[in-house]
């Protein structure tokens, strides 16, 4: 079965569109590592994408080995050209079944992922089988409760699409602690993703991310010229970041 993120031209626009500062980037790997406790970890992301957070992982996490697994040959593309590095293995595979062997990982990340995933249970015991016991996975996501994407200002009938497609937060944690997992926090993080609306407005024109092919051509170009239309009024003032806010699921293998 062919899936969105097969298609080539989303992938290619997927890594163009979904860039992140630097510094926010960083940021995020610095929060993920502060939950592993050993040295030099070995770990699994799964879903990669482009590879953004594998190769972010490999630079900052020291030690580090990281297996990049996602389902898509035109994502994996994409990663092996622009986020290349010797500790990064990219590897093609589902989060049902991941191509590695039990307790190889210390730590787990899925990021952005886990509403495309279409047998969560089955994702989460593979999950657990490949993380070792005191290992940690990582879900981050934005829970169905709490939608509050920038990009719904502009385009309100995504987040309607959304509260459909995204799991709730009990959903996610039901599904990894009757695996075996344990739930040590939840928490809320948001980072930069664009210096100013124009910045965020010129990425989108692409359609980056797989939300946008739930709207006909119409549905987005409206959104589109609202979204234009706000970047050029705010561009009057003084430019302000675009913040994209996440929550963060962390629990241990028991």
């Amino acid at each position: 079965m062919r899936r969105v993120y097969d298609d080539e031209r989303l992938a290619g626009a997927y890594e163009r569109g979904n860039e992140m500062p630097e510094g926010s980037l960083q940021a995020w790997v610095a929060l993920i590592a502060s939950y592993v406790q050993q040295l030099s970890p070995s770990i699994v992301e799964i879903g990669s994408g482009t590879g953004i957070f594998s190769a972010a992982m490999a630079r900052w996490i020291e030690g580090s080995e990281v297996v990049a697994v996602d389902a898509s040959e035109a994502m994996l593309a994409e990663a092996r050209q622009h986020h290349s590095h010797p500790a990064v293995r990219y590897l093609s595979g589902e989060a049902e079944a991941v191509p590695a062997a039990a307790g190889a990982f210390d730590l787990a990340l899925m990021s952005r992922v886990i509403h495309h995933i279409p047998d969560r249970a089955r994702a989460a015991r593979e999950l657990a089988r490949v993380l070792r016991v005191g290992g940690t996975a990582i879900i981050r996501t934005t829970f169905r409760e709490r939608l509050d994407a920038v990009v719904y200002d502009y385009w309100p009938q995504l987040r309607v699409i959304d509260e459909r497609r995204f799991p709730g937060e009990e959903e996610v944690v039901a599904d990894l602690v009757s695996v075996g997992f344990t739930l040590e926090e939840v928490t809320s993080f948001a980072q930069p993703v664009a210096a100013s609306l124009a910045e965020y407005h010129a990425r989108l024109i692409s359609r980056p991310q797989s939300k946008f092919t739930h709207l006909t051509d119409v549905e987005f170009h409206r959104g589109l010229v609202r979204l234009e239309t706000a970047a050029r009024s705010a561009a009057l003032d003084e430019p302000l970041p675009v913040l994209e806010r996440y929550d963060v699921a962390v629990f241990s293998r028991s």
